[in-house]
């Protein structure tokens, strides 16, 4: 087991693969880096993979104070730096994806790419009226998933996570005995985030001047709030692309390891190609 210690918290990571393309993968709310494990191995004979558990969740460190998104963006930024690994790509998904998108826009010198799958930042929504139904149903929703939590039901907010918000009902008993005990035991830091004001924040003038490669990847069987949000990201970005996951959700390298990892493989040797031919 490898301990970072960055920023006074010890981050769990795994180093995977001997490609000379690293990449990174940050993952959401409620679960750790195994949820990247159906993708790894697909990955690791093409590049050179961190995976590691954000504060708070897995085998990291949880510590007792309100975190933040930003303490998540420098944790980031703070293990890509010690173990010098350079610039490289960042993939996320979920509030992993925000936390990528906000790295991009700070420290553009660490990332080489981006790919993110659906960022939750519904605030970019908030201006819409014809959003103001659906924003105001998921907040509700993640409501009664929050007061459960603080009520000490752990494994009850969990699994009505999964079936009111993430995933859709009938999903929680099909995910694998591993994955529901991470969940269960990771749902104090989603009350945290939960409390943090900036969760759902974002301003696109931070991602305006990153001028290097961004996809931004949807499925089509998740909730209605993420297209919207996708659509104004690539707007913003100036390499920003769309690319649609069809029988996908919110979490395809879950459910879809083999096309997710097609469609990333497939972004970043087109820019790796283009960015040799440029020279």
């Amino acid at each position: 087991m490898a301990l970072a210690t960055v920023n006074d918290v010890r981050l769990f990571h795994e180093l995977t693969g001997t490609g000379e393309i690293p990449i990174v993968l940050v993952h959401g709310s409620w679960v750790s880096h195994r949820t990247w494990e159906p993708v790894v191995p697909l990955l690791a004979d093409s590049f050179r993979v961190l995976a590691y558990d954000r504060r708070g969740h897995g085998e990291s460190e949880r510590p007792a104070t309100q975190g933040s998104v930003r303490e998540d963006v420098a944790d980031l930024a703070a293990l890509i730096e010690h173990l010098e690994l350079g610039a490289l790509w960042v993939v996320g998904n979920s509030f992993g994806a925000s936390i990528t998108l906000r790295l991009a826009g700070e420290r553009p010198d660490l990332v080489r790419g981006v790919i993110g799958h659906e960022p939750p930042l519904f605030s970019l929504l908030e201006d819409d009226p014809a959003m103001a139904p659906t924003l105001r149903d998921a907040e509700r929703r993640i409501s009664a998933v929050v007061e459960r939590i603080a009520a000490g039901d752990h494994a009850g907010a969990a699994e009505q996570f999964v079936e009111t918000v993430a995933l859709g009902p009938g999903t929680w008993a099909q995910l694998p005995w591993e994955f529901r005990q991470t969940m269960i035991e990771n749902a104090p830091t989603f009350l945290d985030e939960s409390n943090d004001p900036e969760q759902f924040a974002f301003d696109l003038d931070w991602i305006k001047g990153f001028s290097r490669p961004a996809l931004l990847t949807v499925g089509d069987q998740s909730p209605p709030t993420f297209g919207p949000v996708v659509a104004m990201l690539a707007d913003a970005l100036p390499m920003g692309e769309v690319v649609t996951l069809s029988g996908a959700g919110h979490v395809p390298h879950v459910t879809h390891p083999e096309r997710y990892v097609e469609a990333v493989r497939a972004f970043v040797y087109k820019n790796a190609a283009l960015r040799r031919s440029s020279r």
